[in-house]
């Protein structure tokens, strides 16, 4: 008797060790919490990005070297902190991928994984990107390009670099697109988001698809409509942005279906 009695408050405690164990890991696990970390991440890609673009279209002159090249000295820190920015986003944009897919895999897997390589693809060429715009700073304010080139030819060089990385832009922007819309699918069929959230996402990536199109396509036309087309991914991305730090994700409401007990 005295034996069981001393085994019981033992029990007692591991049972509800398990169960505070179980419970941290619950709530670490929860959709909440992972769609929250989620909006962070997401706020970190808006913030660096913006920055990087902002730096890139400030400075670049479309067909005028001198002007473009003259940029690019007076602000070469700034170019370098774009370019670190820019790493740092396609970085913490492939972690927002990895993080929604845990959050989304169960909607669809499939799906899920299409997003996260969409996303890798994405990034890396954002980075390989960077080179154009770092080499054009490099070229800018190394005297020994002029001295072999010209000053001439030297500006001319720095203005093809960032015309490069100006269009490879556009060219990172098919995948600023397409990764919308597995995220979009996932969102309209989990029952986490707005279904019109998910929408928004998908229509988002025709936007980014019809600018770039229009850019390499019909150039004159594309100055018209750029700023049109990019309303519908602020919207949506903004709006998902905003959903995950602030509400996270719906959480199921109780069934009030319930019969009463007898």
């Amino acid at each position: 008797m005295t034996i069981n009695a001393s085994l019981q408050p033992t029990e007692k405690s591991t049972f509800t060790s398990n169960s505070s164990s179980k419970e941290g890991e619950s709530h670490i696990n929860s959709p909440k919490r992972i769609a929250r970390i989620a909006g962070v991440l997401y706020l970190l890609v808006a913030v660096f990005a913006a920055f990087a673009y902002n730096v890139c279209t400030k400075l670049y002159v479309a067909g005028d070297a001198a002007t473009t090249a003259a940029n690019v000295v007076a602000n070469s820190g700034l170019v370098r902190m774009a370019v670190v920015a820019d790493l740092v986003q396609a970085t913490v944009w492939v972690f927002l991928a990895l993080t929604l897919y845990r959050l989304l895999k169960h909607v669809h897997q499939s799906a899920a994984g299409a997003m996260v390589v969409l996303v890798a693809i994405g990034a890396g060429i954002v980075c390989l990107n960077t080179v154009f715009e770092f080499e054009g700073m490099r070229v800018a304010t190394g005297s020994s390009y002029a001295a072999a080139l010209g000053a001439g030819g030297s500006n001319a060089l720095v203005l093809l670099l960032l015309d490069t990385q100006h269009y490879g832009l556009f060219i990172a922007s098919v995948f600023y697109g397409l990764w919308l819309v597995p995220l979009g699918y996932l969102a309209y069929k989990s029952g986490l988001f707005p279904k019109a959230l998910g929408i928004a996402l998908i229509v988002a990536c025709v936007s980014y698809l019809v600018d770039l199109l229009a850019a390499f396509l019909v150039p004159g036309l594309s100055i018209t409509i750029h700023g049109f087309l990019t309303i519908p991914p602020i919207i949506a991305e903004v709006w998902m942005l905003g959903y995950l730090l602030v509400i996270g994700v719906r959480t199921a409401k109780p069934d009030v279906r319930t019969t009463a007990v007898v």
